[in-house]
């Protein structure tokens, strides 16, 4: 079994030490012949642009590297099968998973998939919730349901939560690093 707290736990210091906030650090695949191979998936970002571009996702995957081959030398097998490593931004349509997320991101739409049912409004219960996002207040969420109106569920227990792509977050999401983007070259067709 994989512990994601020790992985995350030796790799936020080398996000931080880079200048990056660590968005979420996760563990997916199968390493049985014939399936999907065993991926680390780290997600980061600056704090100032949401963002990574392809050289910090470089610098942090060499730092985490050799900081798993460091453990591995050391004897504690992180992860035993072999996995590939993958560090990205969060991209536009982005996973909620801190705290911090809930207040950001409110009034964008968010998809949300439960641990635990929540009762509607009609009386029934639902382990998804899709609609806009109005924020968090302690460690309550609150969402307004596109099916069901308001909805309230606490934080823990969500299982898995992103941002849906909408017109909305476009318009609100920063632009990307547009640097050296002036050393394009068009060319026209005859």
């Amino acid at each position: 079994m994989v512990d994601i707290a020790r992985i995350t736990e030796l790799v936020e210091p080398e996000a931080t030490a880079l200048g990056f906030d660590l968005v979420r650090v996760i563990v997916f695949g199968k390493s049985e012949v014939g399936d999907e191979e065993v991926t680390l998936q780290i997600m980061a970002e600056r704090p100032d642009t949401g963002q990574l571009v392809i050289e910090d996702c470089a610098a942090l995957s060499r730092r985490v590297s050799d900081v798993m081959d460091a453990c591995e030398e050391a004897g504690e097998d992180l992860i035993e099968e072999a996995y590939r490593l993958e560090v990205s931004s969060p991209g536009i349509d982005r996973p909620l998973t801190r705290e911090k997320d809930f207040t950001t991101w409110a009034g964008h739409e968010a998809r949300i998939a439960l641990k635990n049912p929540v009762a509607v409004d009609s009386g029934a219960n639902r382990r998804a919730v899709q609609g806009d996002l109005i924020g968090i207040d302690g460690d309550i969420v609150t969402l307004n349901d596109k099916k069901s109106g308001m909805v309230t569920f606490p934080l823990s227990d969500i299982h898995s939560a992103k941002l849906v792509l909408t017109d909305r977050l476009i318009a609100a999401t920063r632009p990307l690093d547009t640097a050296g983007a002036d050393e394009i070259l068009e060319e026209q067709e005859d």
